[in-house]
């Protein structure tokens, strides 16, 4: 597939725009249009009809160990700056940056393969020469931002780098104010910031994005095996939704690639345009998180000892770096007494990037006749019928002997319950095309037939199979299509 089609596709349609174009855009941050914003959002609220509210806690799904609870959060953007230290992330969440003497060009180190420079000489491909660059050095990614009207050192606070916290943080307001028992997850879904040192690959690598994440929590002794269900349930959830078995992956982490905190870790990956033959592009992280994250909000910052094990990060006078909240945020089991400190399991997926990887899988050119029977050239989405932005479009065939009214009346019928669009302007081979390359699943048309019967033809845009349906079916008729 080209991704500059793709990219035009996007902005022609009014999938993606960059941010403040009209000044000239702002590097690593984009703006959903009308088509983007319903398929970005009905890939999340697909995510959260399946992940949270639509889950029977009565029923232990395939796969798991046993029955669990979700519940949902909606944590703030900005936070005490401690739980930025204890998470660790005011001390480690850094890329290395280099600069190019020559071309003055700024990089991420292990971007210097991909990077386009003068220097880099080409029988040497993705090396520079030495002496024209800067010492990596440390760059942190949170962003920093000012609480208060005062605007001093002590008033910095950070846009969060990732939902997660929040989430840890809460586990006992959770607990307390609701019935939850262990094992139970808690999903959110938001914004999150990272200061990119090069953004790239349209909205693959961005300064602004959304999460989709779960912390599961769950007893020490089973959370291998839960571990193991959230890594298959999330790969067959993209697969499930239309993402191919051939451009889709799921990859267990080296120990070598594992954070210091991390029993486990799997990547579910995804093949795009944009990358080299056989690269794969991250979508979501699986990871067993142990319970690294309650206990840092309990007793600090944590490292790894020379045991392996994690303890305190102690600073030059032996005492605490970063000190905990020193709240309990342990659990009691109320049928076996027993108290412990929950392990936790993160699938976290990006919002953004699960929507890019649905348009580049959705993009596709064939050939279909044209009102004259002709064959042509079409470029179509191949969104499916979930995450579809609009699920159905209604034309009357002319704009005359009462077609406009009848297709009207559809319209209305449909409109309250989908995302729908009437078109009545040029030929109706003109309007398919353009449903078919917004990604439009069904298109509805009244024609003479329907004034005499009440029948209307549905076609569908991936097959150009038409049918025959009464009118006053057409919202049934849609809706086992579009919300299987």
């Amino acid at each position: 597939m080209d991704m500059d089609k793709l990219v035009a596709l996007c902005r022609r349609r009014g999938f993606l725009f960059q941010s403040s174009e009209i000044y000239g855009g702002l590097n690593g941050f984009w703006d959903y249009g009308p088509l983007g914003v319903e398929l970005k959002r009905n890939i999340k609220e697909a995510w959260w009809r399946d992940m949270a509210t639509g889950h029977n806690e009565l029923v232990k799904p395939q796969g798991a160990p046993s029955t669990y609870e979700m519940v949902g959060l909606d944590s703030s953007i900005i936070m005490h700056p401690q739980v930025w230290k204890c998470s660790g992330h005011y001390d480690l969440f850094h890329d290395m940056m280099v600069d190019c003497r020559e071309c003055k060009g700024r990089w991420r180190a292990d971007h210097l393969q991909s990077a386009e420079c003068p220097p880099k000489p080409s029988k040497h491909p993705g090396e520079f020469e030495k002496c024209k660059l800067t010492e990596p050095r440390e760059f942190n990614l949170m962003f920093k931002t000012i609480v208060g009207a005062m605007g001093s050192e002590e008033d910095t606070a950070f846009l969060r780098p990732e939902t997660a916290q929040g989430i840890f943080v809460n586990f006992k307001n959770v607990t307390d104010s609701t019935r939850v028992k262990i094992p139970f997850g808690i999903a959110q879904v938001g914004k999150s910031f990272r200061n990119e040192i090069t953004p790239r690959n349209f909205t693959f690598r961005s300064r602004e994005f959304e999460q989709m994440e779960i912390e599961f929590f769950c007893h020490p002794s089973t959370s291998r095996k839960w571990y193991e269900y959230w890594r298959d349930r999330r790969m067959a959830w993209y697969t499930g939704l239309g993402l191919a078995s051939d451009r889709l992956r799921l990859r267990e982490h080296d120990n070598d690639e594992l954070s210091h905190y991390s029993v486990g870790t799997a990547d579910i990956e995804y093949s795009f345009p944009f990358l080299s033959e056989g690269e794969f592009g991250e979508l979501e992280g699986i990871a067993h998180r142990g319970d690294f994250d309650l206990r840092s909000h309990m007793e600090g910052k944590l490292v790894k000892n020379a045991q392996g094990c994690l303890e305190v990060e102690l600073d030059a006078e032996g005492k605490p770096k970063h000190r905990g909240s020193g709240r309990d945020l342990t659990y009691r089991d109320e049928v076996s007494n027993e108290r412990f400190t929950p392990h936790v399991i993160e699938p976290s997926a990006g919002a953004d990037r699960a929507t890019l990887a649905f348009l580049c899988e959705a993009y596709h050119e064939d050939q279909a006749p044209d009102d004259k029977g002709d064959m042509q050239s079409r470029t179509l989405m191949r969104f499916h019928p979930r995450i579809a932005p609009v699920k159905a479009a209604v034309f009357p065939l002319v704009k005359k002997d009462g077609m406009p009214e009848a297709a009207k009346e559809i319209y209305t019928a449909l409109k309250g319950r989908f995302v729908v669009f009437y078109d009545e302007k040029g030929a109706v081979g003109r309007r398919y095309r353009r449903q078919d390359e917004a990604g439009t699943p069904f298109c509805i048309t009244v024609d003479g037939q329907t004034l005499q019967d009440g029948t209307v033809t549905i076609r569908d845009r991936d097959t150009l199979e038409q049918w025959r349906a009464k009118s006053a079916d057409v919202v049934e008729e849609i809706a086992k299509r579009v919300e299987a």
